[in-house]
Formats: C-alpha cells, sequence, structure tokens
C-alpha cells in the first residue's frame, strides 16, 4: 500500500512539474514572437535580423520547459 501512494505522489509531481514548467517558456517565446512579428511589421528591412533574434530567444526559452521535462521524468522513474 505504501509503495502504491508513493508512486501515485510521483506521478500527481512529476505532472505539476511539467506543467508548471510549460508556462514560462509559453509565456515568454509568444511574447517574443508577438514583438518580432510587431517589429517586422513596423520595419520590414529588420526583418531577417529580427527572425534570428527570435528563433535565438525562443531556443534560450525552451531550455526551461525541457529541464522541467528532465525533472518530471526522474520524478517518475526514480522510485523502483
Amino acid at each position: 500500500m505504501e509503495y502504491a501512494i508513493i508512486k501515485a505522489a510521483c506521478a500527481i509531481g512529476a505532472g505539476l512539474c511539467m506543467g508548471i514548467g510549460a508556462i514560462g517558456p509559453a509565456i515568454g517565446e509568444g511574447n517574443a514572437v508577438g514583438k518580432a512579428l510587431e517589429g517586422m511589421a513596423r520595419q520590414p528591412e529588420t526583418s531577417s535580423t529580427l527572425r534570428t533574434n527570435m528563433i535565438l530567444g525562443c531556443a534560450v526559452t525552451e531550455t526551461t520547459g525541457i529541464y522541467s521535462l528532465l525533472i518530471s521524468f526522474l520524478i517518475l522513474f526514480a522510485v523502483n
């Protein structure tokens, strides 16, 4: 019975970790892409520079989501 409670707590913890860990990157990437598109609409000649910086920013922002996925996998599979 104790093992089942521990496994259930691990599953809930991993779900919370991934759910909360995905909120930050989603908001950050949404803001970055929105502002980059707004800048491209205002000054079309700078679109290549803005696009490059936007993709780099999204890649850096996405690492937070990948770290939370890694931690949630560790939580799920750490208990034997």
